[in-house]
C-alpha cells in the first residue's frame, strides 16, 4: 500500500487551518481581481492574457503555493519532533512520503488551476485556448513544485527560506529573464505544454516538449525518492 488515509488526513489538516489556509487564498483572490481589474480595462485580448497568466499566474503564484504546501505537508512535523510519532507507526517511510506528496499536490492543484482557468475565462473567454493552456501547465507544475518542495522540507529546517529563494529568485526572475537558467525551470518546462495547446505564438516556451516533459518526470520522480530515503535516515538519528 502506496497511500495511508490516516497520514493523509492529518497533512490535509495541518496543510488547512486556518492560518495556511488564509495564506494560501490570498494569492488566488489577487489573480482574480487582477483579472477583472485587465478585462474592464482592456477587453478581452488574447496576448493580454497569457501575459497576466504567464506573467503571475504561471511565474509566481504556483511557485509560491507549492511552497507553501510542499514544505508545509512535512516541514512542521519535523521541526516540533511530531514526526518521531509517525515514524513510529508501522507504515513504510516511501508510504509517508508518497502520501504526503499526493496531499500537497492536490492542495497546490486546487489553489492554483482552479483560480488560473477561472482568471483565463474572465480574461478572454478562452479564445485560442489560452485559459485551458495555462490551467494544463498549472496542473503539471503542481506535481513538480510539490515533489520539490516536500523534499526541501525533509531535508532542511530551513525549507520555506529556501523554497521562496527558489521561487522568487530562480523561478520568478532568473527563469524569465536569464536564457541559460531557462532550460532548468519548471516554469518553463510548464510553458512548453501551454505552448503546445494554446494558439500559435501566444504562449513560447525555451524548453521542447519531449525534453520538458522528460524533465519534469525525472525531478518529480527523484525529488520523491531522494526524500524517502532522507525520511529514512531522519528515523534512524532520532534512534540513536
Amino acid at each position: 500500500m502506496i497511500y495511508e488515509p490516516t497520514v493523509a488526513r492529518l497533512t490535509y489538516r495541518a496543510l488547512l487551518g486556518r492560518r495556511r489556509a488564509a495564506v494560501l487564498f490570498v494569492l488566488p483572490a489577487l489573480l482574480i481581481a487582477i483579472a477583472v481589474a485587465v478585462r474592464l480595462l482592456t477587453g478581452a485580448d488574447d496576448q493580454i492574457a497569457s501575459d497576466v497568466l504567464g506573467g503571475f499566474a504561471i511565474a509566481t503564484m504556483i511557485p509560491l503555493i507549492g511552497v507553501i504546501a510542499g514544505t508545509g505537508a512535512i516541514g512542521p512535523e519535523i521541526d516540533d519532533g511530531s514526526i518521531v510519532y509517525l515514524l513510529a507507526k508501522p507504515v513504510k517511510r516511501p508510504t509517508i512520503i508518497f502520501t504526503k506528496l499526493i496531499v500537497a499536490i492536490a492542495v497546490t492543484m486546487a489553489f492554483s488551476a482552479i483560480p488560473t482557468f477561472v482568471a483565463g475565462m474572465i480574461l478572454n473567454g478562452n479564445g485560442g485556448q489560452i485559459a485551458i493552456a495555462y490551467t494544463v501547465a498549472a496542473l503539471v507544475a503542481s506535481v513538480a513544485y510539490s515533489a520539490i518542495f516536500l523534499l526541501l522540507g525533509t531535508v532542511s529546517r530551513h525549507a520555506v527560506v529556501f523554497g521562496l529563494v527558489y521561487a522568487l529568485v530562480w523561478e520568478t526572475l532568473f527563469g524569465s529573464l536569464v536564457p541559460g537558467a531557462r532550460t532548468l525551470s519548471v516554469q518553463q518546462w510548464a510553458l512548453s505544454l501551454a505552448e503546445r495547446i494554446g494558439a500559435n505564438g501566444v504562449i513560447t516556451s525555451d524548453v521542447a516538449l519531449p525534453t520538458a516533459v522528460v524533465l519534469l518526470a525525472a525531478v518529480t520522480v527523484a525529488a520523491t525518492w531522494y526524500a524517502g530515503q532522507k525520511l529514512r535516515t531522519l528515523k534512524l538519528a532520532g534512534e540513536e
